[in-house]
């Protein structure tokens, strides 16, 4: 009874760190292995229990279209009493790439002096910048991003965070 009580209060809370962080479980597919790996720490509270532990990311993955942080999470699941179990598991969480703004055009004009047949115009500096806002809603700014990104590719995303995360180590 003490055992299955335990399992669905490591359930409970496993099920809430899911609602929150939205692993996936690893997937065996093409992608590249880096020699070293940045840990981040991860708890979650649910189900009258918590959960303390790291998650080591160990190579980004792009997958369907998005890139995703494939690594080890481990950790304790604990309640009032004392700790429950243990876990360590090969999960994979999609990356979240900033803003979804596109640059659509940076236009910086300097000071401007005319004169047309004795007409004086005299204009300051202007500045005009042209975003796109992608989201739910942002038609126009869906598809002026969907250009301005044709070129854009998860796969290459993924090599070169893993770069970075071999430089890093």
């Amino acid at each position: 009874m003490r055992t299955m009580k335990h399992l669905a209060i490591t359930t409970v809370v496993l099920c809430t760190m899911a609602m929150v962080t939205t692993p996936y479980a690893a997937q065996q597919g093409p992608s590249n292995t880096v020699p070293s790996s940045i840990t981040i720490p991860v708890t979650g509270t649910g189900g009258g229990g918590t959960f303390a532990g790291n998650f080591e990311v160990q190579r980004f993955v792009a997958r369907d279209g998005a890139v995703y942080a494939a690594g080890l999470l481990t950790g304790t699941v604990s309640t009032a009493t004392g700790v429950v179990g243990t876990v360590a598991r090969n999960i994979q969480l999609p990356v979240a790439i900033g803003e979804n703004t596109c640059e659509i055009l940076h236009l910086d004009l300097g000071p401007l002096n005319l004169d047309l047949l004795g007409l004086q115009i005299d204009l300051s500096r202007i500045v005009l910048d042209i975003t796109a806002q992608a989201g739910a809603g942002n038609l126009l700014g869906n598809l002026l991003c969907a250009v301005t990104n044709l070129l854009n590719d998860p796969s290459g995303l993924a090599r070169l965070l893993n770069q970075i995360l071999a430089i890093l180590g």
